[in-house]
C-alpha cells in the first residue's frame, strides 16, 4: 500500500473507469442498506440533530435517543424554545456524552431561529455560522438535507481510498480523491453511499465478500490481501471516565434545585471522601469545568453549592 507522504492533487488510476465506479456504489447502496430514521427524511433539523448524536457515540444508542429527542422536540421553534437545562437532562440521561453538544443545540436552534427566520442555512460555509457546527456536521447537514454538499471525508471514508485506490494517507490526498470521485450534484446518494461501504464491507476487519463489495474488481486491497489502513483514533472508555463523572453531575443537579459539595458528592461516587483521592479537590475541578462550559453556576459564600444553569 501506499506510504503516508504529504500529497495533494492525487489523482484516480488512469485506467480507473470511473463512472462504473459510481454506478456500481450507487446501485449497491440503493439495492440495500441500513435503515436509519434521519437517512428516511430531507429535514435538515432532523439531520443536524442525528450528526450531533452521531459524534463518538454508538449509531445504535443514537437511534433510541434520536427518537426520543424529535418527538420531544419535534422542530427548531420547540427546541429554541425549551429549556436548555431540560436539553441537557435528556443529552446526560441518554448517554450522549459531552453535554456542551446539547447547550450547542439549543444555542443553534435559537440562531436559526432569531437570525435565519426559523429557516436552515443550505451551504456548508452558513450552516457553520451555527453554534457547534464544524466543517463535517455542515458538510453533512448540507448533503443530506439539501443535497448541497462537498464530498464527506471521515474515518470510514479514508479507509475505503486508502485501501481501494493505494490513496497516501494524508488529509490534502484523501479529500482530492473523494472529490474527484464524487458525482456533481449528487451529494446526497453518494456520501451516504460511500460511508455505508466504510461501515458495512470495509471496516477494520473488511467483509468484501460477504457484503458484496461494490468496489471488488477495482480494490488495491482485494487484488494484493494487503488490508493495512490507516490508524483509527480509538476513544477512550466511558466507563469510569471524566465524561461520564460530568454526566453524573449534570443527572443528579437536574434532580435538585442546588447541592453543596459535601452532599452532592456522595450522590455522583459512591467512593467520594472529602479528602481522598476522589474527593472535594476532584469534585471542584469537574464542576469548575462545567462552569467554563455554562452548565452549572457554582455559589461560595460559604460552603461551595452547585446548581444546573438554566
Amino acid at each position: 500500500m501506499s506510504s503516508p507522504e504529504s500529497s495533494t492533487d492525487v489523482p484516480l488510476p488512469e485506467d480507473l473507469d470511473t463512472e462504473a465506479v459510481r454506478r456500481a456504489l450507487v446501485e449497491w447502496y440503493e439495492a440495500d442498506h441500513r435503515a436509519y430514521p434521519w437517512r428516511e427524511t430531507t429535514d435538515p433539523y432532523a439531520i443536524w440533530v442525528s450528526e450531533v448524536m452521531s459524534q463518538q457515540t454508538q449509531l445504535d444508542r443514537v437511534v433510541r435517543a434520536f427518537e426520543a429527542f424529535v418527538e420531544r422536540w419535534p422542530d427548531v421553534d420547540t427546541l429554541a424554545a425549551a429549556d436548555r437545562s431540560d436539553v441537557v437532562g435528556f443529552w446526560s440521561s441518554h448517554s450522549l456524552g459531552y453535554n456542551n453538544r446539547a447547550r450547542y443545540l439549543h444555542e443553534a436552534a435559537g440562531q436559526v431561529v432569531e437570525e435565519f427566520d426559523g429557516s436552515f442555512p443550505e451551504t456548508p460555509d452558513e450552516l457553520q455560522e451555527l453554534q457547534g457546527v464544524g466543517p463535517y456536521t455542515a458538510n453533512a447537514v448540507a448533503s443530506f438535507a439539501f443535497n448541497n454538499g462537498d464530498a464527506v471525508v471521515d474515518t470510514n471514508v479514508k479507509r475505503v481510498l486508502y485501501r481501494a485506490f493505494s490513496v497516501p494517507d494524508n488529509d490534502a490526498a484523501f479529500e482530492d480523491v473523494a472529490t474527484e470521485l464524487m458525482p456533481d450534484g449528487e451529494s446526497r446518494v453518494w456520501n451516504n453511499a460511500v460511508m455505508e461501504l466504510g461501515g458495512v464491507a470495509c471496516e477494520k476487519t473488511p467483509a468484501c465478500d460477504t457484503a458484496e463489495c461494490p468496489w471488488r474488481e477495482w480494490c488495491d486491497a482485494y487484488a494484493t490481501g494487503d488490508f493495512s489502513a490507516p490508524d483509527v483514533p480509538v476513544q477512550s472508555a466511558f466507563e469510569g471516565s471524566r465524561r461520564q463523572f460530568r454526566g453524573r453531575v449534570v443527572r443528579v443537579l437536574g434532580e435538585y434545585d442546588s447541592l453543596p459539595l459535601s452532599e452532592l458528592g456522595p450522590r455522583v461516587r459512591v467512593d467520594y471522601a472529602p479528602d481522598g483521592e476522589h474527593g472535594r479537590e476532584w469534585l471542584s475541578g469537574l464542576l469548575s469545568d462545567l462552569a467554563d462550559d455554562g452548565l452549572v453556576t457554582l455559589d461560595t459564600d460559604g460552603e461551595t453549592t452547585a446548581r444546573l444553569r438554566r
